[in-house]
């Protein structure tokens, strides 16, 4: 199988869809969170139908729905390929203007609309290695929304490419594309009985020939405090204050451990990441992340003593403490389903590129899907300095990833 002659549209699509806001809001109650979301998935179900996919379709909820014919007459396990539309909220996705890299030469990239925005290879190791592809950049002012508008544009560019290739023999492909990744409500109201998918592969992976099976298992955690209310000026002995409650616990917190920016690899932390207060109560909100679920019990047994302390510290005040389940390590599910990643291996190896199975310090749509019965993996996009204004993609990254996925539709079909 050979894709030399075919023009790629992955960075014509891509540079399209990232001028499209598609900011998530977790502050939003609603599904999806921000309507202008359906935004790009209207214009994607348009592109799709255009592509001759004729049940393209985007539903209340603001998930995109659609379906590659098979062109096998076994009986192919179907497969679903899947990313999200949304932006992250920590950086503005308004007004994007992408800019094309051509033939990158290895030196600092200056973006013009803020010259103190630079990407070079001292911040960024990996960019070293892609000297000599298109890099795509934003402009200086707003992240550039590779994460995950390059996923998107991947899995349109297999659509058209498929479309246009029926002797190319696999099963049916099921298209998703989801809102709300980014606050943690991807998948919320994915219908799994209308999708119709045994297997998944997530586009939303970094660096060239990274494919990752393991993600942390996430929960929240919640402690509110309770204090005593009385009159400033007459609360000797009565006023108990819950924000300083709050602030005794967060201050008692491990600072050389246990938190985000002294943890790496296979370790797990607890992250406070938004406060709230008054005089009668006070709430601080964790994420608690770990690799081995198990150990998630452990970190929020060692929180609630931490909060019981504080709590001590101040005669009268209360402490309530909320645990609720986010997602789960996907290696639990995969490692019973080893085909899954041994497949995306070997299409990885017949696109050329070298495999490197990775570990998610984070989660993806796959990490949901697959304990809700789509064993999902993901797969590489080249999204680089995510999240923020030096977020890049290489074109060539994605045009990898989108040949990866025609071989690993085509190994399906023959393992039937």
């Amino acid at each position: 199988m050979a894709l030399q002659n075919y023009q790629h549209t992955a960075a014509e699509r891509f540079m399209r869809y990232v001028q499209i806001d598609t900011q998530s809001d977790p502050n939003s109650p609603s599904q999806p969170s921000t309507e202008k979301q359906k935004d790009l998935s209207k214009v994607l179900v348009t592109e799709l139908l255009a592509i001759g996919i004729t049940d393209a379709a985007l539903d209340e909820h603001g998930y995109v729905y659609a379906t590659i014919p098979a062109t096998s007459d076994k009986n192919v396990p179907v497969l679903c390929y899947c990313s999200h539309v949304d932006t992250a909220p920590d950086c503005s996705g308004k007004g994007v203007k992408p800019i094309l890299h051509p033939k990158y030469d290895g030196k600092e990239i200056t973006l013009p609309d803020d010259t103190s925005i630079k990407i070079n290879t001292t911040d960024h190791p990996y960019l070293k290695e892609r000297i000599g592809d298109d890099i795509i950049t934003a402009s200086g002012t707003t992240l550039l929304g590779a994460d995950d508008k390059a996923g998107v544009a991947i899995i349109m560019d297999l659509a058209n490419y498929l479309i246009q290739h029926p002797e190319i023999k696999h099963g049916k492909i099921r298209i998703l594309f989801t809102p709300d990744e980014e606050v943690g409500r991807g998948v919320a109201a994915v219908d799994m009985a209308k999708l119709g998918a045994q297997y998944g592969y997530t586009l939303d992976g970094g660096e060239r020939g990274h494919l990752e099976g393991e993600t942390f298992s996430a929960d929240s955690a919640t402690v509110i405090f309770h204090g005593v209310s009385a009159h400033p000026g007459y609360a000797k002995g009565k006023m108990v204050n819950a924000i300083k409650v709050a602030a005794a616990f967060v201050d008692l917190l491990p600072k050389g451990e246990w938190c985000p920016e002294t943890t790496e690899g296979m370790q797990g932390f607890v992250h406070p990441v938004a406060t709230e207060g008054q005089l009668e109560k006070a709430t601080v909100q964790f994420i608690v992340r770990d690799f081995v679920t198990a150990k998630l019990a452990d970190h929020e047994a060692k929180l609630k003593a931490i909060a019981e302390q504080a709590v001590a510290k101040f005669s009268g005040s209360t402490m309530e403490f909320k645990v609720k389940e986010q997602y789960r390590n996907m290696k639990e599910i995969l490692d019973q389903n080893p085909q899954v990643m041994d497949y995306a291996e070997e299409a990885y190896r017949r696109t050329g590129m070298d495999v490197q199975r990775m570990s998610i310090r984070g989660g993806t749509d796959g990490s949901r899907l697959s304990f809700m019965g789509l064993p999902c993996p993901n797969i590489f996009t080249g999204e680089m300095g995510i999240h923020s204004k030096q977020e890049y993609v290489s074109v060539q990254d994605m045009e990898n990833a989108m040949e990866a996925l025609v071989h690993l539709a085509a190994i399906w079909e023959e393992k039937a």
